[in-house]
């Protein structure tokens, strides 16, 4: 599991972009968004996939925390 960093999420409707678009990408990863922390957790380790579909989504990848 990594955790990623994600600035500008504040919807629910971000939490869905964020986490269509890392399914998108990975079909087979779990994702859990935590809106508040601005924290995207992902399984697996493909980090440049999912910093890719945080960008795609129109978020901004902080770094891993």
């Amino acid at each position: 599991m990594t955790t990623y960093l994600v600035e500008g999420m504040t919807c629910q409707g971000c939490v869905n972009a964020v986490t269509n678009a890392i399914k998108t990408r990975l079909a087979d990863v779990d994702v859990s968004v935590e809106l508040e922390g601005g924290k995207v957790t992902v399984s697996g380790d493909d980090s440049a996939a999912v910093i890719a579909a945080i960008d795609d989504a129109g978020f901004d990848y902080m770094g891993e925390g």
